[in-house]
């Protein structure tokens, strides 16, 4: 099953201003992006216990500025669910109202909404009797509908588009992990094409890999395929980033090595500093290849003390099927 809630706010956090951008072009064109946006994490973590609708929750509430100087709340609500529920407008409703109750400011409630059902669109919440009415609106996005945007969302430098490619994948036909791991790969390669900036190519390929969430055996072969494949291409992102990343820790090794000011000193500097970059490079690794599961392996890893033992590691997990082949050779 897809990981979709903490995929897509990582994906906020990472980049916000062009999530507003592209799902909401005409609230961003209202935004003193000048002047930055602050994340609201614990105000919402209170709305969210206090409002009592459930165990459902609101994704992202941040502070921004209006170019009018306006001070202004955003509630940007991502819901991903497969079917129709019918309290949803009210549980915007309603977290929209408490976050106005506690804090008196003014809110916008923005709803994404990543479903299946084409036909499912709440967009307000309202009742009515005796002449006392109330009508609560708010904007939304239908991922299902973007699928329309074709070859724009396929070519596109901009991370939402590709962030989208990989949500619609996901609710392609069939569910099987053999499927699903085609289209990431289709996902993924496609990263290459899109004119982006390197750091963003290897940011979306760890956020879209945990996204597409197969199976452990085929998230290990995936990776494994796709060092190849880079090698292929001449395009070697990921090696290239555990290599900057040994490289940084050589670095930091000699510059600890010349403060000492003694040659012990460099070399006991730069054996370290080297050793950092070989566990920075074996956490991304373990990280991209067994998610989670991969890096309770790092504590163990961590008390090896020879270079040459964790080199032998960072190599391994190239081949290792599980974790637990990663453990018995610790052993």
């Amino acid at each position: 099953m897809a990981v979709y809630d903490q995929t897509w706010k990582e994906a906020m956090n990472q980049w916000f201003e062009p999530f507003v951008a592209f799902f909401f072009p005409h609230v961003h064109r209202d935004i003193d992006w000048s002047r930055g946006w602050e994340s609201l994490d614990k105000e919402l973590q209170q709305v969210v216990r206090d409002a009592a609708v459930g165990d459902k929750r609101a994704d992202k509430l941040v502070k921004v500025w209006r170019l009018s100087g306006e001070e202004t709340w955003l509630l940007i609500h991502v819901e991903f669910q497969g079917q129709y529920e019918s309290g949803f407008e009210r549980r915007m409703f309603v977290y929209h109202y408490r976050i106005f109750d506690m804090y008196n400011l003014q809110v916008v409630s923005l709803a994404v909404l990543g479903d299946g059902d084409r036909h499912w669109l709440p967009q307000a919440f309202a009742y009515d009797a005796w002449g006392c009415e109330l009508t609560f609106r708010f904007p939304i996005v239908k991922l299902l509908t973007l699928a329309d945007l074709g070859q724009t969302l396929e070519t596109s430098s901009d991370p939402m588009a590709a962030m989208v490619c990989a949500h619609l994948a996901t609710l392609e036909q069939p569910h099987d992990d053999l499927s699903m791991f085609a289209r990431e790969r289709r996902v993924i390669r496609s990263l290459y094409r899109r004119n982006m900036p390197r750091q963003m190519i290897l940011d979306l390929f760890r956020v879209i890999h945990r996204m597409m969430d197969l199976s452990k055996r085929l998230a290990a072969q995936f990776i494994h395929e796709h060092f190849q494949w880079e090698e292929e291409q001449k395009m070697p992102y990921l090696l290239d980033f555990e290599r900057e990343a040994m490289e940084r820790g050589e670095a930091k090794g000699k510059a600890e090595g010349k403060a000492e000011g003694r040659v012990e000193g460099k070399a006991e500097g730069k054996a370290e500093g080297l050793r950092e970059g070989l566990l920075e490079a074996i956490e991304l690794g373990l990280k991209l290849r067994f998610a989670d599961e991969g890096l309770q392996c790092l504590p163990a890893i961590r008390q090896l003390a020879d270079i040459d033992a964790l080199r032998r590691v960072k190599q391994s997990i190239e081949t290792a099927a599980t974790p637990d082949d990663i453990r018995r050779r610790l052993t």
